[in-house]
């Protein structure tokens, strides 16, 4: 099957060619950048085509799709919290495209729905959430996404009484609502050109005041840079009402922190933190003194007590060995999540004096969330979840320290037919790397294993123990799901992510080799039963690893990835990786850098890659599809071999969030007969 493919045929343009310091590099698939254009859609459609064709071939693909919508059938919940006298809290009844949202009086009355967002769209692509409460309790602000691309609308409903008023927001893009008083302050952009919307630089964020009742146009500028184009802008408020804080950026790290005092009726913000060599962000309010989550002088973050007036600043719980990964405060006490080994651990602090009061008592290695609530919470909902461990909902007291079952999962799988084991191993320059590994108990280490081994690598990002319903496939074809902790992540601190960024870029993908070197030095699996999977950030590392070891792996499956990075910046927010990754017109030596990895250009004509999947959406606005387009083209037009390599282009989905259950079944059931298939796995269950 795999021979017989016949790919389409796609139109070279030779005459486009970049000057980078000396350097002319050729890009002739460039029209495909243009993704409104009519000759881009017919190579959308001849490309899903033929990438139809072969999967429809695979005997079991309908076989894992069944299982899989049998597996995902179950309910799904999200954590209660409390606005005022109801409690919210989400639920999917199965295979709902959207999780509906709900809320009830108390922890005892009858539940009632607040949105159903499926019934925004036919076909369960408009997402809906909220993006913030007044502070009086009466009213929601709700954020409101189509198609899966970045930028979103806002209204606002009254909670009693579910009925939504007449504010209407476009064109905002990564904002929440900031209340205050009788309205709330928000980010947005510019209205884009017309046919731009979902390509061009996003350029001049914004900070705006809205006013329950009035129109957009009407808003208040509250905060901009009209020097510096290429920054994002957050508004935050505190609980009381006292303080604004502006969070800026000029990309995924480093921040700058603006003040202004509101119960002063103070005109100008105050620069609190200056930007943009350290991380900083504002917990909460005590006291007229500012609780921040900070890097700075820790590269292993503390939180810091500042008092915005003087801006003298002390120790609340002081930099530890182990990463101070995120914290949140509640009920008059402050949770701490710690990192050991990427794994989590939750501590309780009284507000009042920094004092510890107890470590949280978790269920077992793995990942919590939702440590956080109002001051006058008496209890809080938290998330535990590991790879073994489906994800399961807590009741917390406050004052007593005791956690309580509250609602367990329903999907239907046997954990204790299965094992997690972390191992290390040694990357290419001798540092060691941790990973987790799952499996069926009783695995003979025979090297034939089906092996599927995910990654990210980058953006300060900790990959911790998280449950899979998709993973289940894998599990019970007798495959290892392995998690590989790299440096570029922040498992480890600040040491760690900048030991992964810019010019050492390099060492994650020699972290990501080394990992399946390991396994198949370890006989987990062989090279002819190992698959590499990752997305946006992690499709980059996938596509870098199959250019650089296209001999290591047999099956690829790169998932919205960056793979021009000589033009990753001139797209929607693609300049805000700049201080991750570095910029082709930055310098000579940081285009070299990029130039020596950049998966689009690394590709070698004659070369027999693994047989790759290469997955995008048409209305993804973070890393554009163009990436996947031009990295596919130049695949199909430089392999050599029996291996497919073929592009999966989801239509009105985006980079990922937000997509519908019936469109992650699909494309899950592809992945894994596209994986089996390729590793001469005849009998699936």
């Amino acid at each position: 099957m795999s021979q017989s493919l016949d790919y389409p045929k796609t139109r070279k343009d030779d005459t486009v060619r970049d000057q980078y310091f000396g350097t002319s590099v050729a890009d002739p698939y460039r029209w495909l950048e243009n993704d409104t254009s009519a000759a881009t859609k017919a190579w959308v459609v001849e490309q899903n085509r033929l990438t139809t064709q072969y999967l429809e071939k695979i005997p079991f693909r309908h076989t894992i799709k069944k299982r899989l919508e049998a597996l995902w059938n179950y309910p799904k919940y999200g954590a209660p919290f409390r606005i005022g006298s109801y409690y919210f809290f989400s639920k999917n009844d199965g295979l709902q495209n959207q999780a509906v949202i709900y809320y009830q009086k108390g922890l005892t009355s009858q539940p009632e729905v607040f949105l159903d967002p499926n019934k925004l769209s036919t076909d369960g692509t408009v997402t809906a959430g909220f993006a913030g409460f007044s502070h009086d309790h009466k009213y929601a602000a709700l954020s409101i996404n189509r198609a899966g691309s970045d930028w979103q609308e806002m209204e606002v409903m009254e909670i009693a009484t579910r009925k939504k008023t007449k504010d209407q927001l476009n064109w905002l893009k990564f904002s929440g609502a900031a209340w205050y008083k009788d309205g709330f302050y928000y980010s947005r952009y510019d209205e884009p050109k017309s046919g731009e919307e979902l390509s061009a630089a996003n350029r001049f964020h914004k900070i705006y005041y809205h006013r329950l009742g009035t129109a957009q146009s009407e808003d208040q500028l509250v905060f901009e840079d009209k020097e510096h184009p290429l920054r994002y802008f957050f508004a935050q408020t505190t609980e009381d009402d006292r303080f604004l804080i502006i969070n800026s950026s000029e990309g995924t790290d480093g921040s700058e922190i603006w003040v202004k005092d509101l119960s002063k009726g103070q005109k100008d913000f105050t620069l609190l933190f200056k930007g943009f060599d350290h991380n900083y962000s504002v917990i909460d309010n005590i006291g007229g003194k500012l609780l921040v989550h900070t890097n700075e002088k820790a590269p292993n973050y503390r939180i810091a007590l500042v008092d915005p007036s003087t801006k003298q600043q002390q120790d609340f719980v002081a930099e530890k060995p182990e990463k101070l990964e995120s914290a949140g405060t509640g009920g008059g006490k402050l949770f701490v999540n710690y990192l050991k080994d990427a794994s989590d651990r939750i501590f309780q602090y009284d507000l009042k004096n920094g004092k510890l009061d107890h470590s949280v008592e978790l269920p077992g290695l793995g990942s919590s969330s939702g440590w956080g609530g109002n001051k006058d919470d008496k209890e809080i909902f938290y998330v535990f979840t590991s790879f073994l461990y489906p994800s399961t909902i807590f009741k917390y007291t406050i004052a007593t320290g005791k956690s309580e079952l509250f609602r367990k999962s329903e999907v239907k799988f046997n954990p204790a037919d299965y094992e997690t084991k972390q191992v290390f191993f040694p990357s290419k320059d001798g540092t060691k790397v941790p990973m987790f590994l799952t499996y069926k108990k009783g695995l003979k280490l025979d090297g034939t294993a089906p092996t599927l081994l995910y990654a990210y690598g980058g953006f300060n990002v900790s990959l911790t123990p998280a449950f899979s319903t998709s993973n289940i496939i894998l599990l019970e074809n007798g495959g290892i799901y392995a998690q590989a902790n790299l440096r570029g992540g922040g498992e480890y601190g600040e040491s760690w992510h900048k030991g992964g960024m810019l010019e050492k870029k390099q060492n994650v993908f020699d972290d990501f080799i080394a990992a399946a070197e390991y396994l198949q030095k370890e006989k987990y699996t062989s090279k002819e039963r190992l698959a590499i999977s990752g997305g946006s950030n992690g499709g980059l590392l996938v596509g870098a690893v199959m250019t650089q070891r296209p001999d290591l792996f047999k099956v690829a499956f790169p998932a919205v990835g960056v793979m021009d990075m000589l033009r990753f910046h001139q797209f929607t927010v693609g300049w805000g990786w700049v201080v991750e990754y570095g910029s082709s017109a930055q310098s000579k030596e940081s285009f070299e850098n990029l130039y020596r990895y950049s998966p689009l250009h690394q590709l070698k004509a004659g070369t027999a890659y693994p047989a790759t999947m290469v997955t995008t959406a048409d209305h993804d606005d973070r890393v554009v599809p163009a990436h996947s387009f031009k990295f596919a083209a130049t695949l199909q037009e430089k392999h050599q071999g029996p291996n497919p390599v073929l592009i999966r282009i989801e239509t009105s989905a985006g980079h990922g969030a937000g997509k519908p259950t019936a469109k992650i079944i699909e494309e899950q059931a592809d992945k894994w007969a596209f994986m089996f298939e390729n590793m001469g796995i005849k009998t699936v269950k």
